[in-house]
């Protein structure tokens, strides 16, 4: 695909194909060259559904929320709702993709896969049984999606849930990029966490999520530390920059705009803490994320 270095990016919703259960499908990297304009997906793409994609043959770089992941075959990537992605050339690469709307799966799984985690890994790198298992279980649902008509569209529809259920569910327990366990953040952490996913546009104050949950600053900078390798501070600001850059690549606002959204004082205040965390202008890297 050739880069188009001027078009805005773009908000992807989810569009079932014509015929199909809505909420979910299924298509080869071969059918997706074959279905979009060269260069039409190179922009920065802001996706209200589940994307899953794994390889069979060849590599590629696709790029979540500014970073780069090669893609091999056997490893899986997972881009979530919200997250801002942009391909590369997949060139002659193979492999399957799974679009799917949170909600086509049941409360149960969409809590043990953790689908509504935003800080889920990307990139999974199962090893050993786990390769087996993962390529089984997407061949299983890919040959049932291309199956539709041969079963009533409920009983379908309801096997299509149960074969996902079971993909999601093994993909989101392999752990971060190396197919085991990781360890799990403790209690005040984790409270953090959800703490600054819902309050980063309104402060970035450690002792305002302290005073809140009723920890000491110095407890959940301990916490982040331990979780990330970053303190309680740094946390809150890496989540400010990462909304900053989403806002920034994928939208048209104004750097003022983009401030007030996040909490920020002014665009001047903003820009000077978007330049010390990136090197760069907000304006800047617009532009550089677009190509332009």
């Amino acid at each position: 695909m050739v880069k188009n270095r001027h078009a805005a990016p773009r908000e992807i919703a989810f569009t079932a194909p014509a015929g199909t259960p809505s909420g979910v499908e299924v298509l080869s990297l071969a059918d997706l060259r074959s279905r979009v304009p060269p260069g039409s997906l190179a922009v920065p793409l802001r996706l209200t559904f589940h994307h899953l994609l794994t390889l069979t043959d060849g590599s590629l770089t696709h790029t979540v929320d500014f970073t780069d992941h090669v893609l091999e075959p056997g490893a899986w990537l997972w881009t979530r709702p919200g997250q801002v992605q942009q391909w590369s050339d997949p060139g002659r690469a193979e492999g399957t993709l799974v679009l799917f709307e949170q909600d086509f799966l049941d409360a149960a799984t969409t809590t043990a896969a953790r689908l509504d985690d935003p800080h889920a890994p990307v990139l999974h790198t199962p090893t050993g049984e786990d390769v087996t298992a993962l390529r089984t279980a997407v061949d299983h649902l890919t040959g049932e999606f291309h199956a539709f008509g041969r079963l009533p569209l409920a009983v379908h529809t309801l096997a299509l849930r149960h074969l996902l259920s079971a993909l999601v569910l093994r993909l989101a327990h392999l752990g971060a990029d190396a197919g085991r366990p990781s360890p799990h953040p403790g209690e005040a952490f984790l409270r953090f966490r959800d703490a600054v996913e819902e309050g980063f546009g309104r402060s970035r104050r450690v002792e305002d999520y302290a005073l809140l949950l009723g920890y000491s600053p110095r407890t959940l900078s301990r916490a982040a530390l331990a979780a990330t390798g970053v303190g309680a501070k740094e946390f809150i600001d890496r989540r400010v920059v990462l909304e900053a850059k989403r806002l920034l690549a994928h939208g048209d606002e104004s750097a003022a705009r983009v401030a007030s959204r996040l909490g920020f004082s002014s665009a001047t205040n903003f820009s000077k803490f978007f330049l010390q965390r990136t090197g760069r202008s907000p304006l800047a890297f617009r532009s550089g994320t677009r190509g332009g």
